[in-house]
């Protein structure tokens, strides 16, 4: 039905500046990613997700938002995006945006007002301003709270150019309803909820994580819940990171959001116990709810799953990037190829990163004097941040840009990358790309939303049955295993032995 699009749909994040730049300027931008909708198509996939596109003077990657309802003229014009919309659709492609509630840029109208209007104004009632600083700590690094030339503080739990908005204020509730009325009424087909647990705060309770998932945050989901629905056939999903699966589920309630990323699978080690506890304990949560898992291996904040899954500790903490660490990649290519068609497999919709279809890695030797994500600065030069996950896209060619564009990308690209772009691997029957579009193909048709039946074959692998009777082993332990009885092996991330599965490779059967 059209108005659950989304509970079993394959969804591709595009980092716009990282994409595929269509101007030459060395920024990824809606020319290039206009260009290469039929790219996006062919792969297979039902929706794409846009990292935010709005005018920002880019302090933390577009997520410092001066404006909701433009465009970043570095990647075009609303009519731009405009265009993109309905040239996505027609292609079968849905179209999801990236909103920021938590707080806007420190360049933005509002915050200037506020600056300029002094205290006690309603123009500072907007965000959190306070005559006495807090000692909350930014979450990336250092205080959490700026003075400003009058004296007094505000609250960014972000970097300092990204000032938090007060959500008990009216105005700033009315604010969000109108911008998302003003992308779902240009065709949007979904929003994505930044930091979505973090928009109220209590601030009298002497709690240092005193803005995490307070109860208040929900009716603000419910609201959204109400206006999105009176658009038929719209989405809400949300960025909810913390372990408590009890309060997870609160955001996934028949009124408040349809879905949310599921990190807990993405933070897993490649473990077969860790593994299938994560796939239950996912749909244990959500079966009740009627709400569909997300499944997720990467996206625009953590090290790649190729360099992840070939070091000695396969999991991920933020806490503990583990930056740099060395990995085998190698394997983590194998395993990245298994990891791929066991999470398309499972029930719900899938979340597919940019440059995870090519298998491409983490680049870690990214020149200090080019890094740019905050992350570096606000530890001073410690943590070398998430612009290795960043890099643009390889598309074609035997040296940098790799046609990406014309120009010297916005952050440089390793020179063997030349065996990963899109051109290199459409022509190899064995590249990760080549399985990603076969992979997709069979979802469509096969897979998606729905329910599991496991199979038991051992404590090293993950095996289950879905209702058109595809079945996927995947083999996590050491050692070949013979796979169960089926009739024929409709695709597999690795060579089979006859009917044994190696290690670290997964196999769809029916």
């Amino acid at each position: 039905m059209p108005e659950t699009w989304w509970r079993g749909a394959a969804i591709y994040q595009v980092y716009l500046r990282s994409f595929a730049d269509g101007n030459g300027d060395g920024t990824g931008d809606l020319a290039g990613l206009r260009a290469r909708l039929p790219y996006l198509a062919d792969l297979g996939v039902d929706a794409v997700w846009l990292n935010p596109w709005y005018p920002s003077p880019m302090a933390d990657g577009g997520y410092d938002v001066a404006d909701y309802r433009g465009i970043e003229p570095v990647f075009g014009t609303l009519a731009e995006a405009e265009r993109f919309i309905d040239e996505a659709h027609a292609l079968g492609i849905r179209v999801i945006i990236d909103v920021v509630p938590n707080h806007g840029s420190d360049r933005s109208a509002w915050f200037q007002e506020a600056l300029a209007a002094g205290p006690g104004s309603p123009e500072r009632e907007r965000f959190w301003f306070a005559d006495e600083p807090g000692d909350w700590r930014s979450i990336f690094g250092g205080p959490a709270w700026t003075q400003v030339p009058d004296g007094q503080w505000y609250l960014h739990l972000f970097a300092p150019e990204q000032p938090d908005f007060n959500w008990t204020n009216p105005e700033v509730r009315e604010e969000f309803r109108d911008v998302l009325r003003f992308w779902f009424d240009r065709g949007v087909d979904g929003i994505r909820i930044d930091s979505a647990a973090v928009l109220v705060k209590d601030f009298d309770g002497g709690d240092p994580d005193g803005y995490t998932d307070l109860d208040e945050v929900h009716e603000i989901y419910r609201d959204w819940r109400r206006l999105a629905d009176g658009y038929g056939d719209r989405m809400l999903v949300g960025e909810v990171w913390f372990p408590d699966q009890e309060r997870f589920a609160r955001y996934l309630r028949p009124d408040e959001l349809h879905t949310a990323f599921n990190f807990d699978f993405l933070a897993c080690p490649w473990e077969p116990a860790a593994l299938r506890r994560s796939i239950e304990q996912t749909i244990a949560t959500h079966a009740p709810l009627g709400a569909p898992p997300t499944w997720v291996l990467s996206n625009h904040d953590v090290a790649r799953v190729v360099t992840r899954y070939g070091r000695a500790d396969t999991s991920w903490d933020h806490g503990d990037r583990r930056d740099g660490a060395p990995s085998d990649l190698g394997l983590g290519g194998r395993r990245a190829r298994a990891a791929a068609l066991l999470a398309m497999a499972l029930p719900g919709g899938v979340y597919v990163y940019q440059g995870e279809e090519l298998g491409l890695p983490e680049v870690d030797d990214i020149p200090d004097a080019l890094r740019q994500d905050p992350m570096w600065t606000r530890s001073g030069h410690t943590v070398p941040g998430r612009d290795g996950c960043r890099v643009p896209l390889p598309w074609s060619g035997e040296k940098p840009p790799f046609g990406f564009g014309a120009g010297e990308p916005w952050l440089p690209q390793p020179e063997e990358w030349r065996a990963l772009t899109v051109e290199a691997q459409s022509a190899d029957p064995g590249s990760m790309l080549t399985l990603y579009r076969a992979a997709l193909r069979i979802r469509r048709d096969r897979l998606g939303d729905g329910t599991l039946t496991w199979i038991d074959l051992g404590p090293g692998v993950l095996a289950f049955t879905r209702e058109s009777g595809l079945t996927c082993v995947t083999n996590l332990g050491p050692d070949p295993v013979r796979l169960p009885p089926h009739g024929s092996v409709l695709l597999a991330s690795g060579q089979l032995d006859d009917a044994v599965l190696p290690a670290d490779t997964t196999a769809w059967l029916v």
